[in-house]
């Protein structure tokens, strides 16, 4: 019911969001040519559309929640010196994911990256800082996991073991010679996926894993995210968390943890500072300072744009990963057999954690390095950053000048 709820008020305040935006996009037509985009004037009959009143209708159309992937926008980047295009290319695609390439218009010789993105509540345009400082040394390709409200019920369900055979099946695509490199909650099945290939001997078993700000140990200086999974039991997050997809939808009857859910309980703990931003945004176009408004707009249509989890994925995340600790404790398995990661021998390590990150503490990632035992010392490593939180991790201006040059050691120094 809480889905059906939500999907009829969003169909609901579909012709007012309409509505707002023509308001807006009239107040930017009749700006004179010339006058800089962050000037408004009172205009029109008398005065009868103030800038305020535009304001208001911009700020209205941007406090909604969408359910389709933002572009990434990268259009080039600066690679070996020379501005390089970038043209997307979905090299695989199963209901689930796509395998996105972002393919140089220059032929460079550069090593492949496979980025794998959270399946967590958004789009992996999330890391298109990410995507974006990788490219200029690398061959960059992208988990691009699906809404699982367009997925159709007939395509069956996708869990944990569904999610660490794309990873495995994407590297297999990609063949051998590429590189892993994981954000947050994929570092397990990342680690997975490397552990099954290295057991089987895959022939494109990744040259080195890069692990970023994952939980692989949450039994290790628990946060506030760990207590949480741990305070319930899995009925209740069964109970309280899983929603049908409503008949309106592509994958109408399908059970799964919706975005639009994860986004109201992340935006409750910290409502006023998000409200506190639209009201300055709202000020600042008003004022005519639309510029500054520009990266509160940037950062909300991505935070808005929300994604669902499939249930079975979702439910055995908590359960194995933040209620149970199957992989630290050696009893993690896939479609029936144990996960080893001290078959892991050909492929490199590199561990990294955020100072101050307060979703994946330090401690919980480099706990791989111990789990990864035949890894030879000199195809190790671990770094902390200083000053950082979660995000800043992979995104910021730390990422690019202190993390991301240790990253591209990491790789090139093992690139085939």
């Amino acid at each position: 019911m809480l889905y059906a709820t939500f999907d009829s008020h969003q169909r609901l305040m579909a012709p007012f969001h309409v509505m707002a935006q023509s308001i807006s996009d009239w107040a930017q037509h009749v700006l004179p040519p010339g006058e800089p985009t962050a000037t408004w004037r009172d205009l029109a009959a008398g005065g009868m559309l103030t800038r305020s009143a535009m304001a208001a209708s911009e700020v209205f159309n941007r406090w909604r929640i969408t359910h389709a992937r933002p572009a990434f926008n990268i259009e080039s980047v600066e690679s070996n010196g020379v501005t390089c295009g970038i043209i997307e290319e979905a090299v695989m695609s199963t209901p689930f994911g796509t395998l996105l390439h972002f393919r140089k218009d220059r032929d460079l010789e550069q090593p492949p990256v496979l980025l794998v993105a959270p399946m967590s509540g958004h789009f992996a345009t999330l890391l298109r800082d990410t995507v974006r400082t990788l490219l200029q040394d690398h061959d960059v390709f992208i988990t691009d996991w699906h809404n699982a409200r367009d997925v159709p019920l007939r395509h069956g369900v996708f869990g944990l073991d569904d999610y660490t055979d794309h990873l495995i099946r994407f590297l297999d695509k990609m063949g051998p010679g590429a590189h892993l490199m994981a954000i947050c909650q994929p570092c397990v099945a990342s680690l997975a996926a490397t552990a099954l290939m290295a057991q089987d001997n895959h022939p494109a078993q990744p040259r080195s894993l890069t692990l970023m700000a994952g939980p692989i140990d949450c039994r290790v200086n628990p946060t506030s995210v760990n207590d949480l999974a741990v305070s319930k039991p899995m009925s209740w997050f069964e109970k309280n968390m899983i929603h049908t997809v409503p008949w309106t939808q592509r994958g109408a009857g399908r059970k799964v943890y919706p975005g639009f859910v994860q986004l109201t309980a992340f935006m409750s703990m910290n409502m006023e500072r998000h409200l506190g931003a639209f009201q300055s945004m709202r000020d600042q176009i008003a004022n005519g300072e639309g510029d500054k408004a520009a990266h509160v707009k940037a950062f909300y249509e991505e935070y808005f744009a929300v994604a669902d989890l499939p249930a079975e994925f979702y439910l055995e995340t908590v359960g194995k990963v933040f209620q149970t600790y199957d992989l630290p404790r050696g009893e993690l398995s896939f479609r029936g057999g144990l996960v080893e990661p001290r078959a892991i021998r050909k492929t490199a390590l590199f561990t990294v954690e955020g100072e101050r990150d307060d979703i994946c503490s330090v401690g919980q990632t480099v706990a791989a390095q111990d789990l990864c035992p035949s890894v030879r010392p000199y195809l190790r490593n671990h770094h902390v950053q200083t000053g950082v939180g979660h995000y800043g991790v992979f995104s910021g201006r730390r990422w690019q000048n202190e993390i991301y040059p240790r990253v591209r050691e990491a790789i090139h120094q093992v690139a085939a």
